[in-house]
């Protein structure tokens, strides 16, 4: 497994990691705990050591499971979580109501905040529920205009002089408002939405991020799963999966997805790959993109998202994905 080092940080990391949003539950039809456990320590042997997640994930479940299946194996793992979104906070910017199941229902008023002082609190809560010492990379999940930058920044530049932190991300960001961060401190990466569907941020963060060295941690490089080839038409949400509701996996664009990745197969079979696989290597492909982070529910998935690493498509490939790609441009 391929590994890159998080900005200026000189953590190596592996370029495909593991994104932990699904082991949460939330928004993803409920989870395995044991299943999910397993899927981490399969991912990490086989060579993934970046785990991405964020108190959000199930309200804190998804970092009591990660912290759980990496117990004994610490030392071998790159830790990323978050903070920003307070659902017990009234502070900072309203952002959604949500339930335990899913982003709609009541119970939690959820507000992005970043004042120092919800810094604090957030380090201290996702160190005890992932067990462990210090993070790895901690970053601030979504910005919000009632805290100035400035001052995030000097309270996790703190944190990293205390060692309860190694390097400071950012995730939902412009490029103007990383210029901020960088005003304060080094920032070592920006986590956002990029896959072969979402590609807004090849305009203006990728090239920023490949400019000032920040590495580029590209999320739901799977488009919460549309691109494996195995959520067909005929699919079936459970209760509390959000994606039963999102225009992105209604019958029709799901049947228009098949038909791009069928067009698509041929290259993936070239490599003996899943369309998976391929979807996720044409990402780590992509000028300024330096990890994907891949959700996983089994340990089956782990494997295979970290099998896409090793698959290198050569320049003819990729101008044939992207022509494919512009042919299928309503698939959303």
């Amino acid at each position: 497994m391929q590994q890159r080092t998080l900005g200026q940080s000189q953590i190596k990391a592996s370029v495909v990691g593991l994104g932990a949003w699904a082991i949460g539950g939330w928004m993803w039809g409920g989870t395995d705990a044991e299943q999910s456990a397993a899927a981490i320590r399969a991912a990490v042997e086989c060579g993934i050591n970046l785990i991405d997640t964020a108190p959000i994930y199930g309200f804190g479940e998804s970092e009591r499971i990660v912290g759980k299946a990496i117990g004994g194996i610490r030392d071998q793992v790159v830790l990323a979580t978050k903070c920003g979104l307070r659902w017990d906070c009234e502070r900072g910017v309203f952002h959604f109501d949500s339930d335990e199941k899913s982003i709609g229902g009541k119970g939690y008023r959820v507000n992005k905040y970043l004042g120092a002082e919800s810094i604090r609190h957030e380090i201290e809560n996702s160190l005890r529920r992932l067990n462990t010492e210090y993070i790895d990379l901690y970053q601030t999940h979504w910005q919000e205009e009632t805290t100035p930058i400035e001052e995030t920044m000097e309270a996790l530049l703190k944190l990293k002089q205390e060692g309860k932190i190694r390097a400071i991300g950012v995730s939902n960001a412009t490029p103007e408002q990383m210029r901020r961060y960088l005003e304060v401190g080094p920032l070592d990466s920006d986590q956002e939405l990029y896959s072969m569907l979402d590609r807004k941020h090849e305009a203006e963060n990728l090239p920023f991020c490949r400019d000032q060295n920040i590495a580029f941690l590209a999320y739901s490089p799977l488009a919460r799963g549309l691109l494996t080839g195995k959520t067909g038409p005929e699919r079936e949400f459970n209760e509390g999966d959000a994606r039963a509701s999102l225009r992105r996996f209604s019958v029709e664009n799901r049947r228009r997805a098949q038909a791009m990745l069928e067009r698509m197969r041929p290259i993936a079979e070239r490599h003996n790959a899943e369309l998976a696989q391929l979807a996720v290597a044409w990402t780590l492909h992509q000028p300024g993109c330096t990890h994907v982070l891949c959700g996983v529910r089994n340990p089956g998935q782990a494997e295979t998202n970290a099998a896409a690493a090793g698959i290198s498509l050569d320049e003819s490939e990729q101008t044939e994905l992207n022509s494919i790609l512009n042919e299928f441009d309503d698939v959303v």
